[in-house]
């Protein structure tokens, strides 16, 4: 078992010091064993001119480590000349002048569970080092801003590992000792920092291919998976293609290496990793097929290959400087892979794709303890910081940007920012200085959006002047405390903004002072700021925030007719779909207090139904957006909104009744679309295609939620005659949440079908643990010893408790406590293996204080048990620590 480090030290952003040692050059010989790997670095070393401090001890880091032997410009060193600890290596007394170190290192694949450095799962070998597993192979200054080139020499068993990868361009192959054993060498020209370093070893199956780069360069492309897989791997290669293309003629940006790899594994703690050159990829983000992959399949593996492209220049070429500036790389490639899919597919439907994720998750936890900046000031373990805030809210500052300086100034910030800092380990300052001076603009004050938490609301009120034909929005920003921050300064906040006539028509904006808002857009920079606008003919209806212009929430007082017309009417498609949403929210919240008070039901859900049904009569509407009208909010979206003493069964409950409703009130509006968008012909992932099995299986969904025999028999039809994996899992989702024969017997047949499929296997354990019936907890606890599940697995462990916890409001929240107890015990076994997957479960104990009393002492009961465990990790430590504290 692992040693563990139970006192991990806070890092502060403001105590960052450059590296009193750079390292220019890695060698490194890495002889692949399952049980004793044999590692041999030679670096070149030498003091950095830049730091604080310029000569000094060369501390390394290290962990899991057994050293062999240690060579000074060839000179072995004994133990008098350094200093060996768990963590690190340190030389007291180092050359003034550039030297080479050489060390040797062994360490045990078979056995490193946390999926850190290099390990070996299904017999394949893989390394991760972001963000610091790099020293988990080998001692080094393992930190973003030491920059190194690298020469990789990788031998192995060529039965066992007769692929070779590592990152950069294949230099030299061959065989050795008689041909029981093989090498490669690779070279990486471009200097990168360690959690960048790559290396696979494997029997694996390519898909090749070539793409010629706008200099006409030809750059080889090669996909490993498993063998017999190859067919699956096809449309990721198609979209590592598109991604090229997109990137050279968006940004101007060419891929710069003879070779491109990917491969795909099927343990691995993220979803993917954007190595130089070598891309590492959990298989379920590469491997599809029609039979085995649902559309958002699809489409997440097209959103995720282009992500880790784009990481080429927004990661690499440019990297962060330090662990503070996470989202320079992962926001601006959120960002970057957004406007692809935009681009590729829907623009709107992908806006409200990207909003609704952006509610759930960051929303949800900038209002929680676990509230913390885009660019934090502290971490205990940087693992804990790959959040939604870092990378969702991230890529949502970043459309500020654009959207504030308009798309000719923000194409030439990004220009210059590739210019200005190739090569570099950069920082948010240098980033958004990059903008300032391109466009002239002062970005000073939106700057505070990277260093103040929380969710700001902007309260919205219009007045109207018939006499003078003015219309006068008045906007106040609320930015809320969060731990560590109660108060906060103003935002730059900028709000799009419409008004509709009664006709439904746009009124031309016009500022008293005669200038027209570009795009529409005003930017509120104070607590309270008035616009006038002058020319307004009649009372106008305001659509405010369109295209969600800023990651806030809006609050303005407007009736329910007005919510109609902008759902039936608005010229913003994302603002038709904003307005459906709210009205079925504040639906569905009314629903709620009612039932908590005892009263009866109003009408508003009949009203809001009807409305929504006439709002789907516009055939101009792609049925992909369409089918965003006809999803309700989730309940933890109206559970965020309530905020306080939320009963999960109240909100269950209402859920359920305005879903009946609208099945009811819309049935055979619902039943034509359910035939009419039936896909004929074979399988295609396209977005047409795919917008119609979207729309066909949310009117499944609204029709199901009746409940009528019929409604049944659909459902198990839909289930027995799916061509498709879109089709079938969404049927064996709905059947899995009503139980009954129908259930036990689809449940059965997809098992039988798939158990042999490491990858869709995971579907069937997902529909299960979000079940919301009341056996489900003890389901899911029997799923933990189920052959196929393993807790070293992370696949397996997000599909069966991940999804439990996070996936099903209602059963997790349990009002005896039994979903809390669960989690608690997974996460404390999980510790033991896996210290990171096991902080991300926890992380769906967050909104614990915003449920009512008796669950409320139950989560912080299960809390405090995690809490006052022995030998936690750092990791879980320190989320367990902040969620009970915050």
């Amino acid at each position: 078992m692992m040693k563990r480090d139970t006192t991990a030290p806070t890092v502060h952003l403001k105590d960052y010091r450059p590296p009193a040692y750079l390292i220019d050059r890695v060698n490194l010989d890495i002889s692949l064993d399952p049980t004793r790997t044999e590692v041999k670095s030679r670096l070149s070393v030498r003091a950095n001119p830049k730091a604080a401090v310029k000569r000094g001890p060369l501390q390394l880091d290290g962990q899991h480590l057994e050293l062999g032997d240690i060579k000074l410009n060839g000179r072995a060193l004994t133990k008098k000349d350094y200093k060996l600890t768990d963590t690190s290596l340190t030389l007291t007394k180092p050359p003034v002048k550039p030297f080479t170190l050489e060390i040797t290192t062994y360490i045990n694949p078979d056995a490193n569970k946390a999926l850190s450095g290099i390990y070996r799962s299904n017999n394949v070998y893989c390394s991760q080092c972001e963000a610091q597993g790099f020293r988990r192979i080998t001692y080094f200054l393992d930190r973003p801003d030491v920059l190194a080139t690298y020469t990789v020499r990788l031998e192995a068993d060529p039965a066992a590992a007769p692929v070779l990868l590592s990152n950069g361009n294949l230099q030299e192959r061959g065989m050795i000792d008689g041909g029981a054993r093989h090498y490669a060498i690779w070279h990486d020209p471009h200097p990168k920092p360690s959690y960048l370093f790559a290396v696979v070893g494997g029997d694996l199956a390519p898909i090749s291919s070539t793409f010629h780069t706008m200099s006409g360069r030809k750059v080889d492309l090669a996909i490993y998976v498993e063998h017999g897989k190859e067919g699956r791997a096809a449309w990721a290669m198609d979209a590592l293609k598109r991604s090229m293309k997109w990137d050279e003629e968006r940004f101007g940006r060419e891929y710069d290496l003879d070779v491109f790899n990917i491969v795909a594994v099927s343990d691995f703690n993220l979803g993917a990793m954007e190595n130089k050159g070598l891309n590492i990829f959990n298989d379920r983000l590469v491997l599809a097929s029609p039979e085995t992959a649902t559309d958002t399949i699809f489409e997440a593996i097209e959103s995720v290959i282009a992500h880790e492209y784009f990481h080429n220049w927004t990661g690499n070429r440019i990297t962060c400087r330090d662990w503070f500036q996470l989202c320079l790389k992962e926001g601006l490639t959120v960002f970057r892979d957004q406007e692809f899919s935009s681009d590729e597919r829907s623009r709107t439907v992908q806006r409200i794709v990207d909003v609704r994720q952006l509610k759930t998750h960051q929303f949800a936890e900038d209002a929680g303890p676990l509230a913390h900046p885009v660019r934090p000031e502290s971490f205990v373990e940087i693992n804990n910081f790959y959040t939604a805030t870092v990378y969702e809210k991230g890529a949502e500052l970043v459309r500020m940007i654009a959207t504030i300086l308009g798309a000719d100034d923000f194409r030439k910030g990004m220009d210059l920012y590739f210019d200005r800092h190739d090569g570099e380990a950069a920082t948010v300052d240098q980033f958004l200085t990059c903008f300032e001076d391109a466009s002239g603009i002062d970005l000073g004050q939106f700057k505070l959006w990277y260093s103040q938490a929380g969710t700001p609301e902007v309260i919205a009120r219009l007045s109207y002047n018939k006499d003078r034909k003015t219309a006068d929005l008045e906007l106040e920003q609320i930015v809320p405390p969060t731990p560590g921050q109660p108060n906060k300064k103003p935002m730059h906040i900028p709000v799009r903004v419409g008004l509709l006539g009664a006709n439904g028509h746009d009124i031309d904006l016009k500022l008293e002072d005669g200038s027209t808002p570009r795009d529409g857009v005003i930017d509120l920079t104070k607590r309270r700021q008035r616009f006038r606008f002058v020319d307004v003919p009649s009372q106008p209806v305001p659509s405010l925030l369109r295209g969600f212009s800023a990651p806030v929430n809006i609050t303005v007082d407007l009736p329910d007719t007005d919510i109609e017309l902008l759902m039936a009417a608005d010229s913003d498609q994302f603002n038709r779909w904003q307005a459906a949403n709210s009205y079925a929210a504040q639906t569905l919240v009314e629903a709620v207090r009612n039932m908590a008070a005892g009263k009866r039901a109003s009408g508003r859900g009949l009203r809001y139904a009807r409305a929504l049904g006439a709002a789907l009569i516009d055939g101009d509407l792609e049925p992909a957006y369409r089918a965003e009208l006809l999803k309700l909010p989730t309940q933890a979206d109206v559970a965020r909104i309530i905020g306080k003493d939320v009963d999960p069964a109240l909100i269950q409950r209402a859920h359920r009744q305005l879903s009946k409703l609208v099945g009811r009130t819309l049935g055979a509006q619902l039943e034509d679309l359910y035939r009419r968008m039936a896909v004929k012909g074979p399988f295609s992932p396209d977005a047409a295609s795919a917008g119609k099995r979207a729309l066909r299986n949310a009117a499944l969904t609204l029709l199901t939620a009746r409940g009528s025999e019929d409604d049944i028999k659909r459902l198990a039809r839909h289930y027995a005659k799916a061509t498709n994996m879109t089709d079938r899992a969404h049927a064996l989702h709905l059947l899995a949440a009503k139980g009954g024969t129908e259930a036990k017997a689809a449940l059965a047949d997809f098992y039988d079908t798939w158990h042999d499929d490491n990858v869709v296997i995971d579907t069937w354990f997902a529909v299960q643990a979000q079940s919301p019936l009341n056996s489900t907890i003890t389901r899911v606890r029997a799923l933990t010893q189920h052959p196929l599940f393993s807790l070293t697995a992370p696949n397996k462990v997000r599909a069966l408790v991940g999804t439990f916890a996070a996936g099903n409001p209602v059963q997790f929240n349990r009002p005896d406590g039994a979903g809390y107890a669960f989690l608690a015990d997974q996460v404390l076994a999980l510790d033991r293996l896996n210290p990171q997957i096991a902080a991300r479960m926890l992380g769906a104990l967050r909104s614990w204080r915003s449920l009512e009393s008796e669950r409320r002492a139950k989560a912080r009961k299960a809390l405090q048990r995690i809490a006052r465990t022995k030998s936690l990790s750092s990791d879980v430590q320190e989320i367990a620590s902040r969620i009970l504290d915050g």
